[in-house]
């Protein structure tokens, strides 16, 4: 083989460190090249820059291509001249505001990052302040029982919508007027006892008990009012004041009230000897709905003339006058969370609840319910109140209060639902008909564990007579 042939294409300097040395026999040790370091990984774990969005955490700005390289007071300039000197300003320095070269207030505080709404925390709200706000679920209605949980009989209750036939005392005792006769239905025992009976040239038209629950009021159809103890079932007193019915009765602390179709309201006191102290005209029709607020300051009346009057303690004119509903005005109720607060229901023409504010002289809403409304009651544990309804629904409803959104609507009775009472407790409501019986119904919760009684003792399910 030719050498010249098989020599390698080497460089000069290579050439000759490459060449064999016959004289040994074995071969050199070859010199070696540097290599690189190995790289030898600890337990500490450095994050790539470049692969971390910070800019999530407002840690750094985003890099925008056009700032490399780029002439920063161009840049600065043309943002100006674009967008405005508002929206870009600048510092004295020359630098932009909120530069990485100065401070961030937002520095490591979350924000979130819109460039991925499939993010699991993009359910999350952020409040005004930029931290997260996770959103609340709205309550879900509080359930209330259709059913009534107790039915009396009531024979001869009287399908009268200018009269008021039942009332249930703080000493958890329901009176209830039945042709000539009054009734007392102890809720604790459910014992039934004859309070009266006027006789065949009589009759009673409205019950009302004083709020400590001792004494209790009858009007009657000859326009006088009796008093009775409610405890030892004795008559305590007669008084007169009308010429005809008395069909709403209604006690302050100390003051009786009664209201009649002679078209006046007369105030009486036990403390005197008269029969009465004093007489307010106003309205042109039968008075059918009184209620005094709960500080005994006003005194509200409504009437067959579609007016809603206001009375003070010392006024023999109203000192307010409503005319806005368009039917006799007999349910009325004074809220006990806010005062100066009444609600109004009108008759089978009108059909609307109303809401009043007594301090300002003006109207608050106006809902129409669709029937007659018959009575009103505000719950004193949470702020709902109670509607009875007759034509054409005969219906009962719960609202929900300012908003007036429904709670629940209650069917059962078979003709327009006349009378409303409210147990001591607040809990329980407790409605009567023409169809002749008294339904209980659990609608309100109570004051502590916002949840509705269960029923138990004398308070099972089923149906008996008050009498």
């Amino acid at each position: 083989m030719d050498p010249k042939k098989s020599r390698l294409n080497l460089p000069a300097g290579l050439e000759s460190s490459m060449r064999l040395d016959t004289s040994l026999t074995h071969f050199p040790v070859m010199p070696k090249s540097p290599s690189p370091k190995k790289v030898i990984y600890g337990d500490r774990f450095i994050p790539c820059r470049s692969s971390s969005r910070l800019e999530t955490f407002t840690v750094v700005e985003k890099s925008s291509p056009a700032k490399e390289g780029t002439n920063d007071l161009y840049l600065r300039l043309l943002r100006a001249e674009l967008f405005g000197t508002e929206t870009f300003p600048l510092s004295p320095a020359g630098g932009e505001q909120g530069s990485p070269q100065t401070p961030n207030k937002n520095m490591f505080r979350f924000k979130v990052d819109h460039s991925s709404p499939s993010s699991p925390l993009s359910g999350i709200v952020t409040g005004q302040d930029g931290g997260p706000e996770c959103s609340t679920p709205p309550k879900p209605p509080r359930k209330v029982s259709k059913a009534p949980h107790k039915v009396l009989d009531a024979p001869s209750l009287q399908d009268d919508f200018y009269l008021n036939l039942v009332d249930w005392s703080s000493q958890n005792v329901l009176a209830v007027g039945l042709g000539t006769c009054v009734y007392l239905w102890n809720a604790s025992s459910s014992k039934v006892t004859k309070l009266c009976d006027l006789g065949n040239r009589d009759g009673v038209c409205s019950v009302q008990w004083t709020r400590e629950g001792s004494y209790l009021a009858i009007g009657t159809s000859l326009g006088d009012i009796q008093i009775w103890d409610g405890t030892r079932s004795k008559k305590i007193r007669t008084m007169g004041g009308h010429q005809t019915r008395t069909g709403v009765l209604a006690w302050s602390s100390c003051i009786l009230a009664s209201g009649s179709r002679d078209k006046n309201i007369v105030q009486h006191d036990l403390r005197m000897p008269n029969d009465f102290i004093n007489k307010l005209s106003g309205h042109r029709s039968e008075v059918c709905g009184l209620k005094w607020s709960h500080d005994d300051r006003e005194l509200a009346s409504g009437g067959n003339d579609n007016q809603l009057l206001i009375w003070n303690q010392r006024s023999q004119q109203p000192v307010l006058k409503f005319s806005e509903h368009t039917a006799a005005v007999k349910a009325i109720a004074w809220s006990p969370h806010q005062q100066g607060l009444l609600a109004s229901g009108g008759g089978t023409a009108d059909r609307s609840i109303r809401f009043w504010n007594t301090s300002k002289s003006n109207m608050l809403k106006c809902v129409d319910t669709g029937s007659q409304v018959c009575s009103l009651a505000w719950s004193k544990n949470v702020n709902e109140l109670v509607s009875t309804h007759g034509y054409s629904q005969n219906q009962i409803m719960l609202w929900k209060y300012p908003s007036m959104s429904k709670i629940a609507t209650l069917t059962g009775h078979t003709m327009r639902v006349l009378y409303l009472a409210t147990s001591p407790d607040g809990q329980t409501i407790v409605t009567g008909a023409g169809d002749e019986t008294l339904r209980f119904w659990n609608v309100f919760p109570s004051v502590k564990s916002k949840t509705i009684v269960r029923d138990f003792g004398a308070w099972s399910m089923g149906r008996s007579h008050i009498r």
